[in-house]
């Protein structure tokens, strides 16, 4: 009995060694990424790599905001971090809403052909996204959306993946408090405003801390949509200063954190929700 109580411990202390090496060559990068935009341009290449701003002649502490300033102002990043944030600020509750009130239907809504016409819309999961670029370009262009802001949010108002993620929850909630809710006479939107929506708050806060991180850094449908460089998002103005400022890694460690930083702050905050929401999304009762 001691044996194997010796072995179980010996067991969980490499399994923390493990996570501890594993977060670490994680979170290292990060904060490689962070040392080095704060570092002058002469601080940056050395002989002896240094994980801090240090003077590379005196070894004192010279961290420097210069590099912000300068891709905040000279490269763009400024006006480009303004347009993400209100892309998000719109198109992720217009989002949330319409994935939620479509995988209400699916789940909560009898009508002729939903399995099917459900089965079909997962099937569409299965097309690679890039193969329907031309049809939303064209569609885009069409309705007079292309080289505007409007043409990053509307063409992207809807998840299959989030309404399924959806529906599997809906699914999961007690049908006896829709029943009773219509015995006081409450509609569907009702029901679905007071009832379905405060009980989803585990999964509607991972759909949009999810819907957040990945169109915060989308850098595709951008890239095909606009050509204003007054519209730029922030992934497409750090790629255009990526090739800009080639032999500056300084420049573009600092453009990379302010494009990173916002992220690991919405996840360090929500991390909790996070995991409530993948605990309890697909689940039945």
């Amino acid at each position: 009995m001691r044996t194997s109580g010796k072995s179980g411990r010996a067991g969980r202390a490499s399994i923390y060694v493990a996570l501890v090496l594993l977060a670490a060559v994680s979170v290292v990068p990060f904060i490689w990424m962070l040392a080095t935009s704060f570092k002058h341009g002469s601080d940056v290449y050395t002989k002896v790599p240094s994980l801090l701003p240090l003077d590379r002649k005196t070894g004192a502490w010279s961290p420097t905001l210069e590099n912000y300033e300068h891709v905040l102002k000279v490269g763009g990043l400024g006006q480009a971090f303004l347009n993400s944030v209100w892309v998000c600020l719109i198109l992720v509750p217009a989002k949330l809403l319409i994935d939620a009130l479509a995988a209400y239907a699916f789940a909560r809504i009898p009508f002729p052909g939903r399995d099917k016409l459900f089965v079909l819309l997962l099937a569409g999961m299965m097309v690679p996204t890039i193969t329907l670029l031309v049809p939303r370009i064209h569609v885009t262009q069409q309705l007079g959306m292309f080289d505007s802001g409007w043409g990053l949010i509307v063409p992207n108002v809807a998840s299959v993946l989030d309404i399924f993620l959806l529906r599997q929850f809906f699914l999961s909630l007690p049908g006896e408090l829709e029943e009773a809710a219509r015995i006081d006479g409450a509609g569907r939107m009702q029901i679905f405003w007071r009832i379905i929506l405060p009980l989803s708050t585990p999964v509607l806060s991972v759909v949009t801390i999810t819907s957040f991180i990945f169109h915060w850094n989308d850098l595709v449908w951008p890239l095909v949509v606009l050509n204003d460089p007054d519209l730029y998002t922030l992934p497409l103005a750090l790629q255009q200063l990526a090739s800009s400022e080639s032999g500056r890694a300084y420049y573009i460690m600092a453009g990379a954190a302010l494009a990173v930083v916002p992220v690991i702050v919405v996840l360090l905050i929500f991390q909790r929700r996070i995991m409530q929401g993948i605990a309890f999304t697909g689940l039945k009762s």
